[in-house]
């Protein structure tokens, strides 16, 4: 399981990018053109144990544990959750456990300016894919 969101496209990638955008309009195409580069999962892996709980649309989040570090693969029915879930990805995947914990998501939500741009249950969302992969390295 592999994908280039975390080790070749980082957080600090995702950063630098969409503050080359002016506008919302450019930056949501942006995110939506990540989700497009997320690689597609294996329809097997699309179970109730993967799904993300307390996201509007259906998102999936397997993890496989290599060494000290955690991969992950994620998809979403929906574009723009793919998306989000690329940049959260960029963030987490390829990481330590310690690494994942000590990662200041606030910060870095901040930094892109993304929860205020997005619906409440979007922001809801996002927070609990984040949740998910800090429940995972915790444990």
């Amino acid at each position: 399981m592999s994908t280039e969101f975390g080790t070749e496209v980082t957080s600090d990638d995702i950063i630098e990018t969409l503050s080359f955008f002016d506008s919302w309009e450019d930056r949501y195409r942006y995110i939506i053109d990540l989700g497009k580069d997320l690689p597609a999962m294996d329809d097997a892996l699309k179970t109730d144990e993967h799904i993300v709980r307390g996201c509007q649309s259906q998102v999936w989040l397997v993890d496989d544990i290599d060494g000290e570090r955690i991969r992950f693969q994620a998809e979403s029915d929906a574009h723009i959750v793919r998306g989000l879930l690329a940049i959260v990805l960029a963030a987490y995947n390829g990481k330590t456990r310690q690494q994942i914990l000590d990662f200041d998501t606030e910060a870095y939500f901040s930094q892109l300016d993304l929860v205020k741009h997005l619906s409440p249950t979007r922001g809801n969302g996002l927070r609990a894919m984040v949740a998910r992969i800090k429940d995972i390295a915790a444990h």
